[in-house]
């Protein structure tokens, strides 16, 4: 079955740590750009993170900059985000998404919540 599961969601409070893994089955993952967006409740899916191929570059927005890590595990079909230092307007669904060139897949996202 071709999909992407994200997992690592959840409650957390201002200022902590949350990591998000998305596992790709089903697809070749490593000729897969991967990338990580969030949407939030009334608001448009926004980009987060991405990370080429071979994991060499990334990018990121500057809201998310210097608090947000993406990586990749290319034998595990696996990429992470690493959420540090996390705020209030954090709070999204995270969905994962890789891209080749005739194609794109998205997962089912996963919810975090920053909350007090």
């Amino acid at each position: 079955q071709v999909q992407l599961v994200e997992s690592g969601g959840g409650l957390v409070q201002p200022g902590g740590s949350l990591r998000l893994s998305c596992v790709g089955t089903g697809v070749t993952f490593s000729t897969a750009a991967m990338s990580w967006y969030r949407q939030a409740p009334g608001k448009q899916r926004e980009l987060v993170a991405q990370i080429t191929r071979d994991g060499s570059t990334t990018n990121y927005p500057d809201s998310v900059k210097g608090r947000f890590t993406i990586d990749r595990d290319n034998a595990k079909n696996t990429v992470y985000l690493q959420m540090n230092s996390l705020k209030v307007e954090d709070t999204a669904v995270y969905y994962c998404n890789a891209r080749w060139v005739l194609r794109a897949l998205w997962g089912q996202g996963t919810q975090v919540i920053v909350s007090s």
